[in-house]
């Protein structure tokens, strides 16, 4: 019998990969914003089109990439956050897998601006489908500019699955929420079809909360601190009378990290 067993060539791979890490533009969004805070970033601007559908842009102000890593960041598990399997058990950044750039890379045009602060020139790469068609020296701010376009342009039944841009949309804003409001530190703002959403300038958390949602909620919080020899609890929680039945403005986040936990939630909604 003849041998039926074969490599799938890189740009397949990386398709199938895509699959796994990238549903729609929110998770693209979620990508490149936690790779902004990785970075060391102070101000974080996001620009969409068409919900994200004709472009998810993400500039930062943070280290930036030299030229090489500038390349190697859309190759598959290239990653700067991990060296060892031992480095798995003590992770302080938002990713380490090092799939992220590599699967948006295989779906979609993507454009790359990056510099280092000492350096005079940076870099720009041009990719499409996982194939790098342009990589030059230009002048650009310290930072990185990541542009995705188009996205799913080559797997056209996926792109026919997304939803309308309203939902698009709102799946991204609830993204943006999750690593914004945390992240109370970083400046951020949110620009959607030319129309700025979100101006979130650096403040204490309950500001953040209050700049998100409303000024309505500045007299609702109750701060909440707890210290405990195992764990440390710190936030806010609404008064009595703001209570919802739903769990759609509950957010909690371990080790700054965004989570969903049903036994986090329900011991939420119990006190």
């Amino acid at each position: 019998m003849a041998d039926v067993i074969q490599l799938l060539p890189d740009n397949i791979a990386n398709q199938i990969a895509a699959g796994e890490v990238i549903q729609r533009p929110a998770s693209v969004v979620k990508e490149l914003l936690e790779n902004s805070i990785d970075a060391g970033s102070s101000q974080i601007k996001l620009i969409l089109k068409d919900s994200g559908k004709t472009l998810i842009q993400v500039i930062d102000d943070g280290v930036g990439m030299s030229d090489t890593d500038a390349r190697l960041c859309f190759e598959r598990h290239a990653t700067s956050k991990i060296k060892s399997a031992e480095d798995l058990f003590k992770i302080d950044t938002k990713g380490f897998r090092g799939e992220a750039l590599a699967s948006i890379a295989a779906i979609a045009h993507v454009e790359l601006l990056t510099r280092q602060p000492h350096a005079d020139v940076g870099c720009r790469i041009v990719v499409a489908g996982s194939k790098v068609e342009k990589t030059e020296a230009v002048q650009t701010h310290q930072g990185t500019s990541f542009s995705v376009k188009n996205l799913f342009y080559n797997i056209p039944a996926r792109r026919k699955f997304l939803k309308s841009d309203p939902v698009e949309l709102k799946h991204i804003i609830e993204e943006f929420y999750r690593v914004a409001i945390i992240h109370c530190d970083i400046t951020f703002t949110l620009h959607h079809n030319g129309n700025d959403l979100y101006y979130l300038p650096k403040s204490g958390l309950k500001q953040r909360i209050v700049s998100i949602f409303g000024k309505t909620y500045n007299e609702k919080l109750l701060q909440v601190n707890e210290q405990t020899e195992l764990i440390s609890i710190e936030g806010f929680i609404a008064k009595a009378e703001a209570a919802k039945k739903s769990l759609g403005d509950q957010y909690l986040f371990v080790n700054n990290r965004f989570v969903k936990n049903n036994y986090l939630n329900h011991a939420v909604k119990l006190l």
